[in-house]
């Protein structure tokens, strides 16, 4: 019997899926006015963050990013930080 590597172990670790946080809340349509969800989903320097990151499908990191685009067009989040 073959062990694996520990390289391998943690290459295998790294891979695991990560939850969906719209799924888990239970939201189906992304609206940019539900701003405290958005915030999720932007990093401390106000960047939206990656799929990787974030854990969603692709359709929905679209959705995400276009209404936190939205929201700071109307000036419910803001563009950067000081």
């Amino acid at each position: 019997m073959k062990r694996n590597s520990p390289k391998r172990d943690r290459v295998e670790q790294s891979r695991r899926n990560k939850k969906n946080p719209l799924k888990a809340a239970g939201i189906e349509k992304v609206d940019y006015k539900d701003t405290q969800t958005l915030r999720q989903f932007i990093s401390d320097r106000h960047k939206i963050r990656s799929r990787r990151v974030t854990g969603l499908t692709p359709k929905q990191q679209r959705e995400v990013a276009a209404a936190i685009k939205n929201a700071r067009e109307m000036a419910l989040l803001p563009f950067t930080s000081r």
